[in-house]
């Protein structure tokens, strides 16, 4: 049964355009390579203000702690999170699996 990781990340106030830009130019083309598991990155627009949102698609649990080693043995995504964490104030995952009814990713 396939897991879904929601990743949150609170920036701080004002870090979001600074958050945004770093991952279109050094964090995406560090992932871009693990992109198959990737459902979509998003900003809020209301209510929750300052975040990145980020939905995975894994097939199990063993597939989702492989990505994540590969991805974090990158040194070019490891060089792009050295730089965003400073920008982050609170990071929050959550796994997800599918109800048994309607569409899925």
């Amino acid at each position: 049964m396939a897991i879904y990781e929601l990743r949150t990340y609170d920036l701080y106030v004002g870090k979001l355009a600074e958050a945004v830009a770093l991952y279109r130019d050094e964090g995406w083309p560090a992932l871009e390579k693990y992109g198959d598991k990737l459902i979509g990155y998003f900003t809020g627009d209301v209510g929750a203000m300052n975040q990145i949102v980020h939905l995975w698609r894994f097939e199990d649990d063993a597939d989702r702690r492989a990505h994540w080693a590969a991805v974090f043995g990158d040194d070019a995504f490891m060089a792009f999170a050295g730089k965003l964490r400073p920008l982050v104030q609170k990071q929050q995952n959550k796994l997800l699996l599918n109800a048994p009814f309607g569409p899925r990713p």
